[in-house]
């Protein structure tokens, strides 16, 4: 941080989603954009390519991601977030896919240049921070990283969990990372998350006000978990202020192509593949990725890792981030959420590139 850190959709995963549904310093790179079938998609070549990222053609990329969008397009399953009046009423016809490899090649079709609130997707990049800020054993002590088997929001687990450490990636362990990044106050927190998302993403992020007012206002419950987690010293600065600064994050906007590059620096090691900066320690990225693989998607992050054998990250904007680690990072963003509070589209999207393009790790065969 520079405020204060330095095989195609497969039908057993269409099923799933159906039930869920039912019940419920750099080296000098020479680039060039080609454009591909839609007008909104593009690719970025980089000229200098780790030998296992250069395995991964463009033809081959551009095949999966164009038939990722044609494929799903159409799919009108589940529907937008509606406990947060702002994300009711975004558009549920937005669909945009983008892929970032490690190299810094850049995918892209469909509305890649709208803008979404990151909402829980922020919570990768905030639980970079503090283990950036201190180290990935305090996480482990301080927040937890065992999934609670309860719901994002549940008060619950934090009730029956004795040593009341949760994971970074449920709203108590979120609220509590978010106290748990050094500051002196609530606004010089603020700058260092933000910073931090910015150089995460290789641009300035704005703020979704909308969004923001929206959650703000209507965020009771997050305060009662904020508070009961003081009452067990397992909130690390004021509670309520921490909840206040947990939901401005989740209200910053970003594209599916920012998901993209934010994700790729932890494909890449903790090094951003399109600025060629250092983000955070390529040592704290494997606890990380980790995180996101057995939390990353609410309560079907087992279906997902099952399926694809890859960390992800949802958010209820809509947004989906995928890494496949050491090779690339896909951002999706479409606005209707299954059961689990997943993006239906995005998840059947970056399922379908995992698959087509044989980067499931755990697949001996590739």
């Amino acid at each position: 941080m520079e405020a204060s850190l330095a095989n195609t959709g497969r039908k057993p995963l269409s099923i799933l989603f159906a039930l869920s549904l039912f019940v419920s310093g750099c080296a000098f790179q020479q680039q060039e954009v080609v454009s591909t079938a839609a007008d909104t998609s593009t690719v970025q070549h980089s000229l200098t390519a780790p030998a296992s990222v250069a395995q991964l053609s463009d033809e081959n990329i551009q095949r999966a991601l164009k038939n990722a969008y044609t494929k799903f397009k159409n799919d009108q399953s589940g529907k937008n977030a509606d406990y947060i009046k702002a994300l009711a009423e975004v558009d549920s016809t937005l669909y945009g896919i983008s892929v970032v490899t490690a190299d810094g090649r850049i995918f892209e079709i469909g509305d890649v240049k709208t803008k979404f609130s990151i909402q829980s997707i922020s919570k990768v990049f905030t639980l970079a921070g503090i283990m950036q800020q201190t180290s990935p054993a305090i996480v482990q002590e301080k927040i937890g990283v065992n999934a609670t088997g309860l719901a994002f929001n549940s008060m619950i687990a934090v009730e029956t969990i004795p040593e009341r450490t949760v994971n970074p990636f449920v709203n108590a362990g979120a609220i509590a990372s978010t106290s748990l990044i050094e500051a002196a106050d609530s606004a010089q927190r603020w700058d260092v998350i933000k910073a931090n998302m910015d150089n995460f993403a290789g641009r300035e992020l704005d703020l979704n006000e909308q969004v923001y007012q929206s959650e703000v206002n209507d965020n009771l419950s997050n305060q009662a978990l904020s508070k009961r987690l003081e009452s067990y010293g397992r909130i690390y600065s004021d509670p309520l202020e921490a909840t206040t600064v947990y939901t401005r994050q989740c209200s910053v906007n970003v594209t599916s192509h920012d998901l993209a590059v934010m994700g790729s620096v932890l494909a890449n090691h903790g090094v951003n593949p399109i600025t060629g900066k250092r983000i955070i320690d390529a040592d704290n990225t494997p606890y990380i990725l980790a995180v996101m693989a057995t939390a990353g998607l609410y309560d079907n992050a087992g279906g997902w890792l099952y399926e694809t054998g890859t960390p992800a990250k949802s958010g209820v904007g809509g947004g989906i981030l995928a890494i496949v680690p050491g090779k690339l990072s896909i951002g999706v963003f479409s606005p209707p959420l299954d059961g689990y509070g997943n993006s239906v589209r995005g998840q059947l999207a970056a399922a379908y590139i995992i698959n087509e393009l044989n980067l499931n790790p755990y697949d001996a065969s590739h």
